[in-house]
């Protein structure tokens, strides 16, 4: 009998029929870093690489259904949040991982390209921030992201809060706290960490041109998937980025939107890398036989 070894991570998100965010991306990721996936559908969405047009919330009682017969099972050792749907699903999810705190758990709820109208928008949000933010060992935001969150707490301003709203959150009970865009330089996106002792970490990449989808996502689930292998946060936070900025350089455009992350750019690179060796070993023998033939 094959005894499991690969870690086990568990996504709850929405499914996005071309993989750029969502479940399917998510199992990309993980598999990519030696993980299996398991995943809790949240909502259904209708999308293309251009925008996503609609989105249908799954019912909470399934969302829970599908969780709590696969943890009855599998031993997980991670446990990835995206995409909720709706208060009700928010609800029963943060039940199901107070069942397991010792599992980390990577929140990256805010999915900025679905549209306000087919969500419950505010009221989400807070839901987010009252029940599941608590019990995350690391949230992914961008820096907007960060201040949609903020104005659940404070008034909007034009202020550069960005520090304090970042230890706020911290303070809300979330052990890290990874912001994106942060302030750098013109030609680089710079990414920061934060813990209640402040700035863990900042780390800058070169911007890439082309519009991304499902750049944060691919973050977010390899940060989940390397956690689960056992590293701890700060270093799983740069090797995610590490991953992710390569997968953006081997972006695919698959359709007439935005460009899709390649997260198996690592196999291409060593089937090429097959194909050259491969190339070179026939030329070497190719060589060796002229040099051996007789003249003519």
């Amino acid at each position: 009998m094959q005894i499991q070894t690969s870690p086990i991570v568990l996504s709850f998100g929405a499914a996005d029929p071309i993989g750029a965010i969502g479940i399917q991306a998510d199992i990309a990721a993980f598999a990519a870093m030696g993980c299996h996936g398991l995943s809790v559908v949240t909502a259904l969405i209708i999308s293309d690489t251009t925008k996503i047009e609609d989105m249908e919330i799954t019912e909470s009682d399934w969302v829970s259904d599908q969780a709590r017969v696969v943890l009855e099972d599998m031993a997980v050792a991670a446990f990835k949040v995206g995409a909720v749907g709706s208060i009700e699903n928010v609800s029963v999810i943060a039940e199901i991982v107070s069942d397991y705190p010792e599992i980390p758990l990577i929140l990256d709820p805010f999915i900025t390209a679905i549209p306000d109208d087919v969500q419950d928008g505010d009221d989400v949000v807070m839901a987010i921030r009252e029940l599941l933010l608590p019990q995350a060992t690391l949230l992914l935001l961008s820096a907007g992201e960060l201040d949609q969150l903020a104005e659940t707490w404070r008034e909007p301003t034009s202020e550069d809060t960005l520090e304090i709203d970042a230890l706020h959150v911290i303070e809300l009970g979330c052990a890290f706290l990874l912001v994106t865009g942060t302030p750098g330089a013109v030609n680089e996106v710079t990414n920061t960490l934060y813990s209640d002792g402040g700035v863990i970490r900042q780390d800058s990449w070169p911007r890439l041109p082309g519009a991304f989808t499902g750049a944060g996502s691919t973050m977010s689930a390899a940060i989940a998937a390397l956690m689960a292998n056992g590293l701890e946060a700060p270093e799983a936070v740069f090797e995610a980025q590490e991953f992710t900025h390569a997968a953006l350089l081997g972006a695919q455009r698959l359709g007439m939107g935005k460009l899709i992350p390649d997260r198996y750019f690592w196999a291409r690179e060593t089937t090429q890398d097959i194909d050259v060796d491969a190339d070179a070993s026939a030329n070497a023998s190719a060589s060796v036989d002229a040099d051996a033939a007789p003249p003519h």
